[in-house]
């Protein structure tokens, strides 16, 4: 079996909730795309990350059914476990910090496939959605206070890969941000905690907490 640990990224303020991420911390017992993709789609996480170089921070990250260019909160646990001052995608460099409680990168909106950023009148609108059938991916969201900045959103692959759905999700707040352009608080699935803040020539950073649970 192949060596990974287990990390909650996005946790809540007690160390509850967060999305569980699988990474291998030597991605060389699995050099293969294919080998990679099937282990995904063993483990089951939303995503899994492999490192191919630790000390530069190159990773490689898939889902259960596809290979990503960059994924979020990917990067936010990768960031705090390696403890590197940037990751190396296939998409482009991505920053990153650790301040205090919180793993922060900062990445661009594009990098990602754009997420159909759905908006609802409250939050328990945003609460009472049933997961949608496959086909494009929504990210419902509603203001809970907007003078504060704070968001209550769920995530909704739709790729059919038995991930129904998404407990945080790091790329859909980097574009919703981008088309806010605020800081936003945005509290996610069970009760994820996603931080955004904009930062000049339209970078976002994104942070929050991450434990190691395995």
């Amino acid at each position: 079996m192949t060596d990974y640990d287990v990390l909650r990224v996005f946790c809540g303020p007690r160390g509850e909730y967060g999305n569980e991420l699988g990474v291998v911390r030597d991605g060389s017992v699995l050099p293969e795309r294919d080998e990679r993709q099937a282990f995904a789609a063993k483990l089951g996480f939303s995503e899994t990350v492999f490192v191919d170089d630790p000390e530069r921070g190159v990773i490689d990250i898939y889902t259960p059914s596809v290979r990503l260019p960059f994924a979020g909160y990917p990067c936010v646990g990768a960031a705090w476990l390696l403890d590197v001052p940037e990751l190396v995608t296939p998409a482009g460099v991505v920053g990153t910090r650790l301040d205090g409680e919180f793993s922060w990168i900062e990445a661009r909106p594009e990098w990602p496939e754009p997420r159909t950023l759905r908006r609802y009148g409250t939050a328990a609108e945003v609460d009472a959605l049933e997961v949608p059938p496959p086909g494009e991916w929504i990210y419902a969201w509603a203001w809970e206070d907007e003078a504060a900045g704070r968001i209550r959103a769920r995530g909704f692959p739709s790729r059919g890969d038995g991930i129904d759905e998404d407990e945080a999700t790091g790329a859909a707040a980097l574009q919703l941000t981008a088309q806010l352009g605020r800081a936003l608080n945005i509290v996610q699935g069970t009760g994820s905690q996603i931080l955004t803040a904009p930062q000049p020539e339209g970078w976002v950073e994104l942070g929050g907490r991450v434990f190691l649970e395995r």
